[in-house]
């Protein structure tokens, strides 16, 4: 089948409910917040994750739901639309900061786009997330295009500061124009099962954000064991947080799926207990298009169409974008292309 016949349509094709994943408008506004609402220590008795269980559900992500051809190119469009596109390195500079704004408003070449039926200008990454020092920068480089600034903060990535500190420090981030704040959790907290204590840390974070949506890294490799996350994500959207976030990206132990799938099924119970939607952002480890399907698919089965979009749904990514672009390549032409054809982040 020719490039021209395999992609016919395949614009409005996008937009369609069974493909789920039509890139959005460019525009990222948040208006979904979590109030937050009082804590509640009952809640936590009850919570008990059966790890063998969550093991098994997500062995049967692969098998239960296969995504190909058309429908396999709008997920992966998708999940770009979905990142926070990010430079968290020692060596960050004004420049790679302005390189990286520039790959998040043209995360994929305009002529695969073309052959893909989508017009100039129509895909867009979900953020651009840095830390505190280069975000003036990035608020400049994305002046005019709709997508939001990210700021990590308080001590990321080891949440060790001094809480004044941190609170300065989100403070600060959202002066310089971050309209989303990544926080980090104290994780002595969750694992000496001071709850009331973590509660307090992110309500405190959260009054300081103001306006900018709050996404709580929990670090979940290093809080011991599942049952540890499922109950720190719900503290932590007790107190407010718009987002979960599984890791810093910088432990020994990421984002995975089993983890994944006990934070959605906390956001899912949030939901139905206040009404408040909360969104997940997985982050570290995420370096290929099949993995991104993965999550993609997990979140379709376990929250929703609904959460399938950058308010409701983020990657944490450095390095995924390279290989869906690969995809997305070779979905249009047949073959793969050499890295060097697609422009860096």
């Amino acid at each position: 089948m020719s490039g021209s016949s395999k992609t016919a349509g395949i614009g409005a094709g996008l937009r369609s409910v069974g493909a789920v994943a039509a890139p959005v408008a460019k525009t990222h506004i948040h208006s979904v917040r979590n109030p937050g609402v009082a804590f509640d220590a009952s809640w936590l008795d009850d919570i008990h994750v059966n790890k063998s269980a969550a093991l098994r559900r997500v062995a049967s992500l692969g098998g239960r739901r296969t995504v190909k051809k058309a429908h396999q190119a709008a997920w992966l469009l998708r999940a770009i639309s979905c990142m926070d596109l990010t430079t968290l390195k020692g060596d960050d500079t004004p420049a790679r900061v302005r390189r990286l704004c520039a790959k998040a408003k043209s995360p994929v070449r305009p002529d695969v786009l073309q052959k893909l039926g989508l017009p100039p200008g129509e895909l867009s990454v979900g953020a651009v997330c840095v830390y505190h020092a280069m975000v003036e920068t990035a608020v400049e480089a994305l002046k005019g295009s709709g997508i939001p600034v990210a700021a990590v903060s308080t001590g990321f990535p080891a949440g060790q500061s001094p809480h004044e500190c941190k609170l300065r420090e989100i403070e600060l981030s959202v002066a310089a124009g971050a309209s989303e704040i990544d926080i980090v959790i104290s994780r002595a907290n969750v694992l000496t099962g001071n709850w009331q204590a973590l509660y307090n840390e992110v309500k405190d974070f959260r009054a300081a954000c103001g306006d900018a949506h709050v996404k709580a890294i929990l670090a979940t490799g290093e809080l011991g064991n599942l049952t540890n996350v499922a109950k720190a994500s719900v503290v932590a959207m007790m107190a407010g947080a718009d987002f979960i976030k599984t890791s810093t990206g910088m432990e020994s132990e990421n984002a995975t799926l089993p983890v994944s799938l006990v934070m959605a099924r906390m956001i899912r119970e949030f939901h139905s207990r206040t009404g408040a939607r909360v969104g997940f952002k997985p982050a570290g480890g995420i370096s290929t298009a099949k993995d991104a399907l993965s999550y993609l698919v997990l979140m379709k089965e376990e929250l929703g169409n609904d959460w399938l979009n950058p308010e409701m749904f983020r990657f944490g990514a450095s390095s995924l974008l390279g290989d869906i672009e690969r995809q997305l390549e070779h979905y249009v032409t047949g073959r793969y292309s050499a890295a060097n054809r697609h422009p860096i982040a």
